[in-house]
């Protein structure tokens, strides 16, 4: 149950993890290469969806690399990778409609959004604290008294990881539901154009699914270890 079990842990996660990248990876692929009929590039839908919601004071951005799409509430900016800044494929307005809909979220006071925010400096610091904890534990021997400690100090630690992964589920899927009524709503995509907007969402959404498994498995392969 010592590191054995958690390189197999590890490799499980690998799995999991690698398939959610690929499905997201082959979904925007094939859909990056589908142009909008409305001809609207990401930037321009996401500018006009937060004008439409009163959210005239969020800014739209670019930002270099691929995939690296994500709404900051510090600095309220929606920033979009360049592909799907200055594109106008499905794949390109799906992923700047959802980023928008962390936007709406934030202004709207969404529940699990503000938990998530809250939380985030504690599993920060959990992040960073649980694998000392893990590899003092496995060294001292999980049955002695300060590897007991250790241990069970480092399922403690990962709980409040899996709790942020869980948290971000419903903030996720929710933003990706309001992004496929936001761009049928403003006839941004048809209804057979957005049928690409909810398989790139739903392949984005299964990586935190997978993430959330992960951590599952991770946190079970630690009780079990505490309980050695």
């Amino acid at each position: 149950m010592g590191f054995g079990g958690y390189l197999v842990v590890m490799i499980l996660g690998a799995l999991i993890s690698g398939a959610a990248a690929l499905w997201v990876r082959t979904s925007y692929s094939k859909y990056s290469k589908k142009m909008s009929n409305s001809g609207l590039t990401g930037a321009q839908t996401a500018r006009m969806i937060l004008d439409r919601n009163n959210l005239t004071d969020v800014r739209v951005e670019p930002i270099a690399g691929k995939l690296t799409d994500h709404y900051d509430p510090r600095s309220k900016v929606v920033r979009l990778s360049e592909d799907n800044f200055k594109g106008s494929s499905i794949a390109g307005v799906s992923v700047a409609a959802h980023e928008v809909g962390h936007a709406i979220q934030d202004a709207s006071g969404y529940a699990p959004m503000k938990l998530r925010s809250g939380i985030f400096p504690v599993v920060n610091f959990a992040g960073q604290l649980w694998f000392p904890l893990f590899f003092l534990a496995i060294i001292m021997g999980v049955s002695s008294t300060i590897g007991s400690l250790f241990i069970q100090l480092a399922v403690i630690a990962f709980a409040a990881i899996l709790v942020f992964h869980v948290v971000t589920l419903p903030v996720e899927i929710n933003a990706s539901t309001r992004a496929y009524g936001l761009l049928t709503r403003y006839g941004v995509l048809s209804h057979g154009e957005a049928g690409g907007t909810k398989r790139v969402l739903t392949a984005a959404a299964f990586t935190y699914i997978a993430a959330a498994l992960t951590s599952l498995l991770t946190l079970l392969y630690l009780i079990l270890l505490s309980r050695d």
